[in-house]
């Protein structure tokens, strides 16, 4: 009972700090691009975030999406410190939330006690990335199909994010996941 409190004091405390960090967040409007729900499955690398408590010192993230019966079963992954570092995980479901665009995910956490939406902002399976962040623009994440997304194409990416109003100076740059 005692793991439990503490766990959601730790998501509290962080879901406050999100609400107070609004100089490293953008307002971003609800997704517009239709993306395929099949180029969700498989395995996610965190190319860059911006900071937030939960992910302190978070390095190789990767997140892992599978099918399941009722939309998607999510394993987010970081090692803390180094990537050498022994794996933390994170089990969710995701469900899409707007099927007119499938860009709109409500993802559940610890058997359903923590909830919270996530967008796609923008995604480019040609180049293999998405831009990833919650309404109101205090998370996001520039996730890659690959390990390590070529100079060129992170440029892109970045500049993309930097166009949806995020402040990409702020952004983190985590060490890469191996393959």
């Amino acid at each position: 009972m005692a793991f439990a409190r503490c766990i959601l004091s730790t998501f509290a405390a962080a879901a406050a700090l999100a609400l107070s960090a609004p100089a490293l967040a953008a307002n971003p409007a609800p997704p517009q691009q239709r993306i395929e729900v099949g180029h969700m499955m498989g395995r996610w690398y965190e190319v860059a975030r911006l900071p937030n408590k939960t992910q302190h010192d978070c390095q190789a993230g990767t997140s892992d999406w599978a099918k399941a019966e009722d939309g998607f079963a999510v394993v987010q992954t970081c090692h803390r410190g180094s990537v050498s570092a022994p794996a933390t995980e994170w089990k969710a479901k995701a469900k899409v939330i707007d099927s007119s665009t499938n860009a709109r995910f409500k993802m559940t956490f610890f058997g359903g006690l923590l909830s919270q939406e996530y967008w796609v902002l923008d995604s480019r399976p040609d180049q293999g990335w998405l831009i990833l962040a919650t309404p109101g623009g205090h998370f996001l994440w520039l996730m890659s199909q690959k390990p390590n997304l070529p100079t060129p194409i992170k440029n892109q990416a970045i500049a993309r994010i930097r166009q949806l109003g995020y402040d990409v100076a702020a952004l983190e740059f985590p060490q890469p996941a191996r393959n």
